[in-house]
């Protein structure tokens, strides 16, 4: 039985305020499940939300969309899935209302919702989510770990493998080693990248990235970074470049470091206007610009199979936990990069 009141953290669009309070326990609808949450991250989309640089349809939503927990109660339509299972869950959900919804062609909504977004997350201890984005974890995969892959490693997977189409033995650059590129430099390597330069004004994160698997870590702010590229490619530039930071600033320094037919990824998330420098150099060169949002749910289940069997290792990305109550702290301790986190996941 789940209690009919509960504490969640609510974010005022109009004040910009965070605040955790009591609200009711959501219900679940006939195809959705209510999840006890055990853990959900702290992404810098989260802050982004909150200094109103990403901003919320919604007059007042609970954010949070890397979670994971316990189901709690299921809707009387739902096939499969009982109380008691330890699920991580896929941060968005399809309108259903579009003709691809209408089609049965869900991963190609147009107009997918995103959790703590659009809809409520899950910066609280209960979450009502459509039984359809649930992946079952292990036992033995803890709750902060298994929160993550639902948005730092999935994005970065799904960036890598489906969208850049990063193949064995190319050559790739990786702008900002956070919490998505601390990830995609285990992704390339996972993959077969012949070679990773990450690109990081910190030092901490030049080590990190190293530490991770990066063959070479650069500062964009040496004025020699782009020739210190071309002599790492023998001359040719890089395949593919990512910006995982969210800036035009960032994404043009990325794609005047790809070469011929080379791919740029803006993975991080921005409302600066796109100027990537003369359009007819990209166009001789056959160079793509590729814009890129979160992963389908099957990139969520593959990543969880990658991490239950070893052979992707997130436990060093929890850098700290904390209860609800204290969300606010660690959002400013994110945005100010105090410690320079990597994830700080909240435990309600």
């Amino acid at each position: 039985m789940t209690p009919m009141h509960m504490q969640a953290a609510r974010f005022d669009a109009a004040a910009r305020t965070l605040v955790v309070q009591e609200v009711p326990v959501p219900e679940p609808g006939p195809f959705e499940v209510v999840i006890r949450v055990m853990a959900c991250g702290i992404c810098l989309s989260d802050v982004h939300l909150l200094d109103g640089s990403l901003p919320t349809p919604l007059a007042a939503v609970t954010p949070g969309h890397e979670a994971a927990g316990v189901i709690a109660a299921v809707g009387s339509a739902v096939p499969y899935w009982q109380p008691g299972q330890r699920v991580v869950m896929a941060g968005g959900k399809p309108c259903g209302s579009c003709p691809a919804c209408a089609r049965g062609r869900l991963e190609a909504c147009p107009n997918t919702a995103v959790m703590g977004f659009n809809y409520d997350g899950a910066w609280a201890e209960y979450v009502v989510v459509p039984s359809f984005v649930l992946t079952e974890i292990p036992d033995e995969l803890p709750f902060e770990q298994a929160a993550i892959l639902a948005d730092a490693v999935s994005t970065p997977y799904a960036g890598l493998v489906t969208r850049a189409q990063l193949a064995p033995g190319e050559t790739i650059g990786l702008w900002g080693i956070g919490g998505l590129g601390v990830h995609a430099v285990q992704i390339a390597r996972l993959v077969g990248a012949g070679l990773i330069i990450a690109v990081d004004p910190s030092p901490a994160a030049r080590q990190r990235a190293l530490s991770v698997g990066a063959d070479h870590a650069l500062d964009p702010n040496d004025p020699d970074l782009l020739a210190q590229v071309v002599a790492l490619t023998g001359g040719q530039g890089l395949d593919v470049a990512v910006d995982l930071v969210g800036s035009n600033a960032v994404l043009a320094e990325a794609a005047s470091a790809i070469g011929r037919a080379g791919r740029v990824v803006m993975i991080g998330l921005s409302l600066d206007p796109i100027a990537l420098g003369p359009g007819v150099l990209f166009g001789f060169q056959s160079q793509s610009l590729l814009g890129h949002l979160g992963y389908r749910k099957t990139d969520l289940d593959t990543v969880v199979d990658l991490v239950a069997r070893k052979r992707l290792d997130v436990s060093a990305s929890i850098s700290g936990t904390m209860p609800l109550a204290d969300v606010g702290d660690g959002v400013e301790q994110l945005r100010s990069k105090q410690g320079n986190p990597i994830r700080l996941v909240v435990t309600p």
